[in-house]
């Protein structure tokens, strides 16, 4: 089944209120919406309720018979719900650009395509930090996550100074470096 079929059938089971439709479209956009509003001002809550504007929107659409769905469930929504965070963020004078020119400085599909592109990177990221092993994940994490320095890793670890934890964490670094890559070449 395409997307294109798949999206048709969502939105016809969106259309009667069907319940596990809406589950799905949620689940699957949220997250495009969510990072819009909070990289651009905003917070969850901000993101919650700009998709359920969103998501009420294409139910409205939905109904309409005349209504005819011309791009994917997520771009639309993610286009519904970009053009309304950006009229509540002029409403709120924390944006001071037109809404115009913003909208035709970036188009929809650039932001998806960026957005989607940054998720599989951070998935081969988590795999390649799972393939590593001990103790570079967990000296890479001290460092990175925890923001540890390099004489509490090298006590932590057992190291004899902190040059020796330096050096360390740069083999480690680059042995990441090539997992995450030989991965990201199979991918693509």
């Amino acid at each position: 089944m395409s997307k294109t079929e798949r999206d048709q059938i969502l939105l016809k089971a969106l259309a009667q209120n069907d319940k596990e439709a809406i589950q799905t479209i949620y689940r699957e956009n949220y997250s495009l919406v969510q990072h819009l509003v909070i990289h651009n001002n905003g917070s969850e809550d901000d993101a919650r309720d700009v998709f359920q504007e969103g998501l009420i929107v294409l139910f409205e659409k939905s109904k309409s018979e005349d209504f005819e769905l011309n791009c994917q469930i997520r771009t639309y929504i993610y286009s519904v719900c970009r053009r309304i965070w950006l009229k509540k963020l002029q409403y709120l004078r924390r944006f001071e650009t037109q809404v115009e020119m913003l909208e035709e400085t970036v188009s929809v599909e650039d932001d998806i395509e960026a957005h989607d592109k940054l998720n599989a990177q951070y998935g081969i990221m988590k795999a390649a930090m799972g393939k590593i092993g001990e103790p570079c994940k967990s000296l890479l994490e001290a460092f990175y996550v925890h923001q540890k320095s390099m004489t509490e890793i090298s006590s932590f670890f057992g190291y004899t100074n902190a040059d020796n934890a330096k050096t360390q964490k740069y083999k480690c670094l680059m042995r990441l470096k090539k997992l995450f890559f030989a991965q990201y070449k199979n991918g693509n």
